[in-house]
């Protein structure tokens, strides 16, 4: 498993950390839904906003229009194996991807990361806090044609939740879990119950506020906690907000001839951060 993918062991000291807090600050169990395919225009037309990033080298992750030009996902997703920072041009968004299908295809003008943001860190706590991707596309996508989900201006601690996702084996639609639960947030990390594998990783993490549907978070990777399975994600509204000043101060570069995957190109079909053969 390569360094950073998210998707790894807890190291002992932040496993502790978690399974402490977790047993501290219990929170009533939920009935976590199984995850149901979204096989059907009908199903899946209210989350067309939610998409494939793909890129150049193969690799996918989920990812999330929150304005007509920024799609939102997880830091690490642009970034290759090695560890090797993927230019805008490397990068695809296909918003309501499904079966080779999508609502609307935009290549990536602009990249904005947390300075804090290390791939390599050592500190788990820092990265999944951190990973977060802010991207700006090159054309916008009509609000008529995908309206944004916005992004929740509350931290939550616990409550229910609901996940669209892409992931291995079920890579060709997205994938709804209406029902699961943030157990518990600290130094910025969610700990959720949430089903998600390789490929999920900056898959919306959803909130119902009224008739509303809003981002509560954004899955970074998993961790094995006591012999459960966890998912991990981080809190949102102060690090979207320095990502979206970040993309005005430093303007976006004029369009540049790269060897980008052209649109109409069929989307690749690996998981993020899996090699060949999904070892």
């Amino acid at each position: 498993m390569e360094q950073g993918s998210g998707w790894a062991e807890a190291p002992n000291l932040f496993r502790r950390s978690l399974i402490l807090l977790l047993t501290l600050c219990a929170v009533p169990a939920l009935a976590d839904s199984a995850l149901v395919g979204l096989t059907r225009v009908e199903q899946a037309s209210p989350w067309k906003a939610v998409g494939r990033l793909d890129t150049s080298d193969g690799s996918y992750c989920t990812a999330t229009l929150i304005a007509p030009d920024l799609v939102l996902s997880a830091a690490h997703c642009v970034y290759t194996r090695e560890g090797q920072r993927l230019a805008p041009g490397d990068l695809v968004f296909r918003a309501g991807y499904r079966e080779g299908r999508v609502e609307a295809e935009r290549k990536v003008l602009q990249i904005a990361l947390p300075d804090a943001y290390d791939y390599n860190s050592g500190d788990p706590k820092v990265r999944i806090a951190n990973d977060v991707v802010l991207l700006r596309l090159h054309t916008p996508v009509a609000s008529h044609i995908i309206a944004p989900f916005v992004v929740e201006q509350r931290t939550l601690d616990h409550g229910e939740v609901t996940v669209v996702s892409y992931g291995q084996g079920r890579d060709a639609v997205p994938s709804l879990q209406s029902t699961c639960a943030i157990l518990r947030s600290f130094d910025g990390v969610m700990v959720m119950s949430c089903d998600t594998t390789f490929g999920s990783s900056g898959a919306p993490v959803f909130i119902r506020d009224g008739i509303q549907i809003k981002i509560a978070s954004i899955v970074s990777g998993s961790a094995r906690i006591d012999g459960v399975q966890r998912t991990t994600g981080m809190a949102l509204p102060e690090i979207v907000a320095t990502l979206k000043a970040k993309l005005i101060a430093e303007g976006a570069p004029p369009p540049a001839v790269l060897n980008r995957m052209g649109a109409g190109t069929r989307a690749a079909g690996g998981a993020k951060f899996i090699r060949p053969g999904g070892s």
